[in-house]
């Protein structure tokens, strides 16, 4: 059965060592599999696949800082990708997670990936993951997701709720990010709403993607990089742009799904991860 908690422990940063929380969802037995989720989300996101995945790995779902039920950063820490990588590592260590398999969609990809150019993760599956866009393409994303975290946050959550029990109001407030937002049910559909309203650090870490480009190569670990094919947040050609730069890398297309692809298709989703992480 999952469980959830909250862990604290010690980050060592450029600033100097900092107290950070956050929380988790633990679940299934065998090599361990740490998810993470991409920006204004939260862990909830990989529950349509956390079960299968649970079949062979022990699944550990979590809350980037300032997400969902983690706590914001200490005061003055930065929401960049080293602070974040950083409390992600430690995060690892606190749990006795020694070099997890690492899956992450959007922001949470580019984390994956990250870890396994670092060397502390021993396979990524990376769904969407940010850091191979134009700069074109990057104004475009940031401004789709700034249009929806404006909405979460002025929407009244009574009106929210009527939305997310009919098939048009889950389009309204969820197709931007999901291929078939039908899939997705109206409880969960609040929580994602909720979820990007009140996220702490939202636009800090969008500034912060403007200058973060993937560049380096992955060669020690098995990469997945795998593009929903209808996703309208990340067009699929940047999936090419991450082929160039990790030739090794295996590319998969996923047909009729979006950006965050895991209730779009949670059996193709499931297995591209699961066959990432057997290479």
């Amino acid at each position: 059965m999952p469980y959830s908690t909250t862990v604290s422990f010690v980050v060592p940063t450029r600033h100097g060592p900092r107290d950070v929380a956050l929380a988790y969802t633990r679940r299934g037995a065998g090599e361990p599999l740490l998810l993470l989720h991409g920006i204004g989300h939260h862990r909830q996101a990989w529950d349509p696949v956390a079960d299968i995945l649970a079949t062979e790995r022990e699944v550990i779902a979590v809350d980037l800082p300032g997400c969902g039920g983690s706590p914001a950063l200490p005061h003055g820490l930065p929401y960049d990708l080293p602070t974040t990588v950083a409390v992600l590592r430690a995060f690892c260590e606190a749990l006795e997670l020694d070099r997890p398999h690492v899956a992450g969609n959007s922001l949470g990809g580019l984390l994956a990936l990250t870890l396994g150019r670092d060397g502390a993760a021993r396979s990524v599956t990376a769904l969407s993951p940010g850091g191979f866009w134009t700069p074109a393409e990057w104004r475009y994303a940031a401004g789709l997701l700034t249009g929806m975290r404006r909405i979460a946050e002025r929407v009244p959550l009574p009106l929210v709720e009527r939305l997310s029990r009919t098939a048009v109001g889950r389009v309204v407030l969820t197709s931007t990010v999901h291929a078939r937002p039908g899939r997705r049910s109206a409880d969960a559909v609040v929580a994602d709403t909720l979820a990007l309203a009140h996220t702490e650090g939202f636009f800090e870490t969008l500034r912060a993607g403007r200058h973060t480009l993937f560049t380096d190569d992955v060669r020690d670990v098995p990469v997945t990089v795998a593009w929903g094919a209808r996703d309208r947040v990340l067009p699929p050609r940047q999936g090419v742009r991450a082929k160039r730069i990790m030739p090794l890398a295996r590319l998969v297309r996923l047909p009729g799904c979006g950006h965050v692809p895991m209730s779009d298709d949670p059996a193709l989703v499931s297995r591209v991860i699961l066959d990432g992480s057997r290479a």
